[in-house]
């Protein structure tokens, strides 16, 4: 089955990285379905229903984003608040309709690793910023993989070769995905300084 990838980029056409990963997933349609909210809602009013309809129809379902502010973009969240909605997510009378549902992120950060750590800049590491993802996923009794995080994108003049280097290493993650042995282990972390 095709996992369900919904990209959360408000400026796509400036994306660095993001862009160049939609580009790579479109030559595959047998395989993932590319979902862009800001594309699919320019006016941010989210068509629920269909939207529930989509995750249904996928086992697999990504969350593919720039990190903001320490958390999403925006329509991200109010996607969130307005589609996994009680009685259909979650619920003694819901069903759990998003259950065993193999479901990560997909993130691109602006510094380097090091700088989400105890001692880095940001004084957390990224799965204790991801935590609300990991409750939110587990509170619907999705199956909550650990993320891929492609750090550095803040770095000046970013080659081609490094925005290169990304795209195999986030397809590897999503092939990886599928699989029984990937699980709740170490993030799939990547940062722009190792050797290019």
């Amino acid at each position: 089955m095709k996992t369900l990838v919904i990209v959360t980029h408000p400026d796509i056409e400036k994306s660095v990285i993001n862009k160049r990963w939609i580009e790579e997933l479109k030559k595959f349609p047998e395989k993932y379905t590319v979902h862009q909210l800001y594309e699919a809602y320019p006016d941010g009013k989210i068509d629920v229903a269909k939207e529930q309809t989509l995750m249904e129809a996928h086992d697999t379902i990504v969350f593919q984003f720039p990190f903001y502010w320490f958390s999403s973009p925006p329509l991200l969240k109010q996607w969130l608040d307005e589609v996994i909605l009680h009685g259909w997510a979650y619920g003694s009378n819901s069903g759990y309709k998003l259950a065993g549902k193999r479901m990560t992120l997909a993130v691109t950060a602006g510094i380097d690793e090091e700088g989400y750590s105890a001692s880095g800049k940001y004084k957390y590491t990224m799965k204790e910023l991801f935590r609300p993802y990991e409750l939110t996923f587990d509170y619907i009794k999705a199956e909550y993989k650990e993320p891929f995080v492609y750090y550095g994108i803040e770095r000046d003049s970013p080659s081609d070769k490094w925005i290169e280097k990304s795209v195999p290493m986030y397809l590897d993650f999503l092939n990886t995905l599928s699989t029984s042995s990937f699980g709740q282990g170490k993030l799939a972390l990547h940062n722009c300084q190792d050797s290019l």
